[in-house]
């Protein structure tokens, strides 16, 4: 299942890529194998993105290079790794990171520096993410629970998606979710919904002003919006 429409958060994020009010697209898909599915899939999706941006769209990139010139956007398929192996890229270039401590927004950066020089593209896909960095309903990885089934997806060493393959055995959820401190009581009504049956799946959520931003190289968020909304501006 998937739709595309306007998503609302009420934070304080003063950066260059948040707002308040953005277009998001998400789905989720049932897995009949492995989380890869969602990956595969996912990579698919963005090249069509990518290669339909460059064929259906070269006069107005062409008319956005003139105001605000970016260095064209390098896509290879399939570039996927994982966060232990992220992290041994960044220590060969002196770099420390944590295998079990979610990356810094500078470290990421770094990150897909690296991963443009070594594989040539400006997106790829990191994911077994260390479950320190991962909200209770993700499902741990089975070879090694320190990490789970989760991903992000990057562009021009930016974040653009975060997702992953979700719990979807209420006995576990609960389980995970008392792991984690949280009242279970709380989230009844959220548990309860699986017991009706699910099938193992997963998704993610793109922000697709993010998407655009990166794609064109604009530097700030507000600039891919007609009309951005962040903790400062409502109108127009």
């Amino acid at each position: 299942v998937f739709e595309v429409g306007p998503v609302f958060r009420a934070e304080k994020s003063f950066t260059h890529r948040h707002m308040c009010e953005f277009t998001g697209l998400d789905f989720e898909m049932a897995i009949k194998e492995s989380y890869m599915e969602i990956l595969d899939f996912s990579g698919e999706l963005f090249g069509y993105i990518f290669e339909g941006l460059e064929k259906r769209f070269s006069k107005e990139l062409a008319a956005v290079q003139e105001q605000y010139p970016f260095d064209p956007f390098k896509f290879k398929k399939n570039v996927k790794i994982t966060f232990e192996e992220g992290c041994k890229l960044l220590k060969e270039a002196g770099v420390e990171q944590d295998p079990l401590e979610d990356l810094s927004t500078e470290t990421e950066r770094k990150l897909g520096a690296l991963v443009r020089e070594k594989y040539d593209t400006d997106f790829y896909i990191l994911h077994k993410f260390p479950q320190n960095a991962r909200p209770f309903y993700t499902m741990p990885c089975p070879h090694n629970k320190n990490y789970t089934n989760s991903y992000d997806f990057f562009m021009r060493g930016e974040e653009i998606v975060s997702g992953a393959q979700r719990i979807h055995d209420p006995e576990y959820l609960a389980k995970r979710a008392a792991e984690c401190g949280i009242e279970v009581s709380t989230l009844k009504d959220y548990i309860e919904a699986f017991k009706y049956g699910a099938y193992p799946h997963g998704g993610v959520g793109v922000g697709l002003e993010r998407v655009v931003m990166l794609f064109l190289a604009l530097g700030n968020i507000r600039k891919s919006s007609m009309f951005p909304r962040d903790p400062q501006r409502i109108t127009p």
